[in-house]
């Protein structure tokens, strides 16, 4: 009976592994991925940024045969572990899941590998405020919680207290109440924020019009969803699209 061959046995392999030997391509050290998924997973951003920036400065390996689609790919592969590290620090798996998808879109739309270099930093930053973002929820009551959830996951429709109140099966008035006192801020405010920093991906990552921004959020008019942007960014949706920091 043939014995069955190893990996490290196997030609394509074997030349692969010259190749890069050759070529001075190595993988980062376990060690430095650790590191910058513990980063991740505790929201601590400037740690994370070093150990990225220190696992970039090695000689990447070549996912593909040309430099476009070998960079996409290890831009995936950097998504999946941030996911990964998210969703052990306490992010909700659906939703770790949503921001990977979307990322990985964005990833496949690129067409410069200057532009995803840039991005995999801005994807990190995305992942670590996430998880921050759900570190700061932990604090709050069971209710406040899932009223949070809630929000997030029906971001694309129209949300009212009556609505969310209905949904968790108590009066408006008291789920009113116990959001301002643990949150700082009301329900009405609350849905309005996390809509406006949830546009602001659009704004910054698609061509659509501020209208069409305005129309997916179920604002109910374009001046309404500016005036808002504008009380929580301190500038217009048309001056953040062309602002740096859109970038």
């Amino acid at each position: 009976m043939k014995e069955p061959s190893r990996t490290g046995n196997h030609p394509f392999y074997l030349s692969s592994r010259m190749h890069y030997l050759r070529e001075n391509f190595i993988h980062p050290p376990f060690d430095y991925e650790h590191e910058l998924m513990e980063a991740i997973r505790f929201g601590d951003e400037n740690r994370a940024m070093d150990m990225l920036r220190k696992i970039n400065e090695l000689e990447a390996a070549v996912l593909a045969t040309y430099p476009l689609r070998s960079k996409k790919n290890a831009l995936i592969a950097s998504c999946t572990l941030f996911t990964r590290a998210i969703i052990k620090g306490g992010v909700d798996p659906e939703i770790a899941f949503h921001l990977s998808d979307t990322l990985i879109l964005e990833i496949e739309k690129m067409s410069d590998v200057e532009r995803l270099v840039h991005f995999e930093y801005e994807m990190l930053v995305q992942f670590v405020s996430m998880i921050r973002s759900e570190k700061e929820e932990v604090s709050y009551s069971h209710i406040v919680n899932l009223a949070i959830y809630y929000i997030r996951e029906h971001i694309f429709e129209e949300l009212t207290l009556q609505r969310v109140a209905k949904y968790l099966n108590v009066h408006p008035s008291y789920l009113s109440d116990r959001f301002k006192r643990e949150t700082g801020v009301s329900i009405t405010t609350f849905m309005n924020r996390r809509k406006i920093e949830e546009s602001k991906h659009l704004l910054t990552h698609t061509n659509q019009s501020i209208s069409e921004i305005a129309f997916t959020f179920k604002f109910c008019s374009q001046s309404y969803y500016t005036q808002l942007f504008k009380n929580f960014t301190g500038m217009t949706p048309r001056k953040f699209r062309i602002s740096g920091t859109a970038r």
